[in-house]
């Protein structure tokens, strides 16, 4: 223990020391060790033997995006995923760091949130933030980032992603995946 918290959370307190007159940078130094150490400590790993996890697997994606970016991204999962398959969950967690990326990189919003859900038939992510807004029609045929890597995705998927944003007052990304039905292990019908 006392070996990784000099390689990780002391030298991030010395480099946070070093930067206090940057608070972007403070910022993001500070929220990718809490992340790294809380992975440590809690054992978030993205996979399992089953595939993907998708908790830690979006809470990564976000920690890279803030690595890139001036904006937190705050991310809330309800529900466990641990029976599903990597191929099944990869779309659903692309589509939602591509939503991701796009919050911090056009929205302006110092914050984005992600609110994971799994109910019965279905997993739904959520990415908001309270920014610039954009009007859907006025986004131009060579921007591929909404059609083909978030809207598409999901259609190729098998599920759904709806877009609600207007100028001044922010975007939603609400994306939808129906859960596979697993077969009956009680045998054929009589």
């Amino acid at each position: 223990m006392n070996a990784h918290l000099h390689d990780s959370v002391l030298q991030t307190l010395t480099l946070i020391q070093q930067e206090s007159d940057d608070p972007t940078r403070t910022r993001r130094l500070a929220r990718r060790q809490e992340r790294e150490l809380r992975s440590w400590l809690y054992g978030t790993a993205t996979t399992t033997g089953a595939g993907l996890r998708l908790t830690p697997a979006l809470e990564r994606a976000a920690a890279d995006i803030e690595s890139d970016s001036d904006a937190v991204i705050d991310v809330v999962a309800v529900g466990d995923v641990d029976d599903l398959d990597a191929d099944h969950l990869a779309p659903l967690i692309a589509a939602t760091r591509e939503a991701m990326w796009n919050a911090a990189r056009h929205s302006g919003a110092p914050r984005v949130s992600v609110y994971a859900e799994r109910t019965a038939d279905r997993l739904q992510t959520y990415v908001r933030d309270d920014g610039a807004g954009f009007d859907m029609s006025q986004v131009g045929p060579d921007r591929r980032g909404i059609s083909d890597s978030i809207i598409g995705r999901m259609q190729m998927a098998g599920g759904s992603a709806t877009v609600r944003s207007d100028p001044g007052a922010g975007t939603e990304v609400e994306l939808s995946l129906p859960i596979p039905s697993t077969p009956s292990t009680d045998g054929p019908p009589s």
